[in-house]
């Protein structure tokens, strides 16, 4: 699922960290605000999941904010917070497979049992004849 960046609203800022002079004059951090209720990609249910599993990351306006400041030039920064927006929708949209129980089959059961059986044996062997 691919979020448009027209959805996005994509600001900079001055990055902390290393970089000597050059962090005091440029703003490579990038901070990206995504709207859930207002995407047009997702359906009426894909938004309520997305807010169920990103909710530690949704604020009070319904928007996922990501910071990426690991990179010092910022079309690296904005393209590792983009993929990992992608990723983690990508991840919350993910239903996982409902696991359907199943029962051992009967020769499973006598094939555990009668290796238990000969465990005991052995074992019964081993003790010593008072």
């Amino acid at each position: 699922m691919q979020i448009p960046e027209s959805e996005l609203n994509i600001t900079f800022a001055r990055s902390s960290g290393a970089g000597g002079q050059n962090v005091n004059k440029t703003s490579t951090k990038v901070i990206i605000h995504w709207s859930v209720g207002k995407s047009a990609v997702l359906t009426d249910e894909e938004k309520s999941r997305v807010r169920e599993k990103l909710a530690n990351r949704i604020n009070n306006e319904d928007e996922v904010v990501l910071m990426s400041e690991e990179e010092r030039s910022q079309p690296q920064n904005r393209e590792s917070a983009i993929s990992r927006l992608q990723e983690l929708v990508t991840q919350a949209l993910h239903v996982p497979k409902k696991r359907r129980p199943t029962r051992p089959s009967k020769a499973s059961k006598l094939k555990r049992l009668e290796s238990k059986k000969i465990r005991s044996q052995i074992k019964k062997e081993r003790r010593s004849i008072e």
